[in-house]
């Protein structure tokens, strides 16, 4: 279960697009930030994606991707030519392919690596759909097959595209606007497939155009509704329209970690029932919570000088988000991290951190927000000041940012583990989380 988010110009506080991700996906499942060059091709070059290849395009744009660390694709990423792309599982009422097509974060960056507007991904993607299909498991550890919805952006317009097997619609939108884990487009489009409403007629889901609703007529009702992707959208919405005109790199931040509506004096807990989400997802006992938020992302669509900022960790909640620019080389950030633990890899000393404030995320997460708040301000003031400048001294505050950041972690560290308190986690909650820590050989 994921949430994207666009805000573009209109709206924001200095004119400039914002966009915002969340990647939820199983908790070991380790989310992994790279950064592509750049690169020409020979004629007759060919691209491998998860499970199938296609030919290769003359040129392909350098790329921030972030991803789970197993697929070719991606959850969401940006290109050098300042295209954002976030994508989502949705369930709809069209079998799914269970055999070796293009996923979801395959075409997200095939789009990224081909298309210089957001309006050209929208034509990479539906054109390489109607070529080769979506199709194949997208879990790890457990098999998932989906469809599939995208929030594509740049400095100047976004537009959201929804598919249902070969079928799918588009429309540009303005202002603000999110996606999780359902339709949305509903009886306006500006863009379509050619069977789209005739397929709906004759699978008997309306009676022609005039009673037409694509949200309506393609989503399981299933899948939707348990995976709570109206109020999520709702609530990422209602947080950013309220600040409409105002909307800032800290509103995209605060929205990504938003846990709804506060309950119980305000002291949200992640082990509160086994159904429900949030945008910051926690996972719990399954079936229905087993999605956890492995990575996030904000983009400042500048047109000159877009800046980035990720956590390249776990639950934004208790992550840093770090600015960097695409064409500067990264901070290291480890090997690649698989499924089990691995201190040398950012996202697994994290989750150190993470899972250690699980155990009473109230008390624990006190003991850190308020130097989380103030380092991230700090490291936002200074992005802003540093985009503009040259490229060395970009590289420089992006690997201050990361040193400063991990060095924060390693202090939390220690002062949530010295924190003497019960675990105060329920029972089912426990026993689902001392499952993934065994799954994913967790140090004590």
């Amino acid at each position: 279960m994921c949430d994207t988010v666009v805000a573009t110009a209109e709206v924001t506080a200095d004119g400039v697009a914002l966009f915002g991700k969340n990647s939820d996906r199983e908790p070991n499942e380790a989310h992994q930030v790279v950064r592509i060059p750049a690169a020409d091709h020979s004629p007759g070059s060919r691209v491998r994606c998860t499970y199938i290849d296609l030919p290769q395009v003359p040129h392909t744009h350098a790329l921030l991707l972030a991803k789970p660390f197993w697929i070719w694709g991606a959850e969401m990423g940006a290109n050098d030519q300042g295209v954002v792309i976030g994508n989502e599982a949705v369930f709809t009422r069209v079998p799914y392919e269970k055999g070796n097509a293009l996923i979801g974060m395959d075409f997200l960056r095939l789009a990224l690596e081909r298309a210089s507007c957001a309006h050209d991904a929208v034509i990479v993607i539906t054109d390489l759909l109607a070529e080769y299909g979506q199709g194949g498991n997208c879990g790890l550890q457990h098999k998932l097959f989906y469809h599939n919805s995208f929030l594509i952006a740049d400095p100047k317009e976004a537009w959201v595209l929804e598919t249902a097997g070969p079928h799918w619609a588009t429309k540009k939108v303005k202002g603000v606007y999110a996606i999780s884990n359902g339709l949305t487009i509903s009886r306006e489009w500006d863009l379509a497939s050619p069977d789209l409403v005739n397929h709906a007629v004759q699978k008997g889901w309306c009676k022609g155009r005039d009673d037409f609703d694509f949200a309506r007529c393609y989503s399981d009702f299933l899948y939707t509704k348990f995976s709570d992707c109206r109020r999520r959208c709702m609530r990422t919405t209602e947080l950013l329209t309220s600040h409409k005109g105002t909307i800032t790199v800290a509103d995209m931040m605060a929205a990504l970690r938003d846990h709804g509506r506060q309950r119980n004096k305000g002291l949200w807990r992640p082990d509160q029932g086994i159904t429900g989400a949030d945008v910051c997802m926690h996972a719990g006992f399954g079936p229905i919570r087993v999605s956890q938020t492995t990575g996030s992302m904000i983009s400042l669509l500048h047109p000159t000088k877009p800046t980035h900022f990720i956590t390249a960790t776990a639950a934004p909640c208790t992550s840093i988000f770090k600015p960097l620019w695409l064409e500067n080389p990264w901070p290291d950030m480890g090997p690649v991290p698989g499924s089990t633990y691995d201190q040398a890899a950012l996202f697994w000393r994290h989750e150190a951190l993470h899972r250690t404030t699980l155990r009473d995320y109230p008390t624990l997460m006190t003991l850190y927000k308020e130097e989380r708040d103030n380092l991230e301000k700090e490291f936002i003031a200074q992005a802003f000041k540093k985009a503009a400048g040259s490229a060395s001294k970009r590289m420089a505050y992006t690997s201050h940012c990361f040193a400063e950041a991990g060095a924060a972690e390693e202090r939390w560290l220690e002062r949530v583990s010295k924190k003497k308190i019960p675990d105060r986690r329920n029972f089912l909650y426990s026993l689902a989380w001392n499952r993934i820590n065994r799954q994913a050989r967790m140090p004590a």
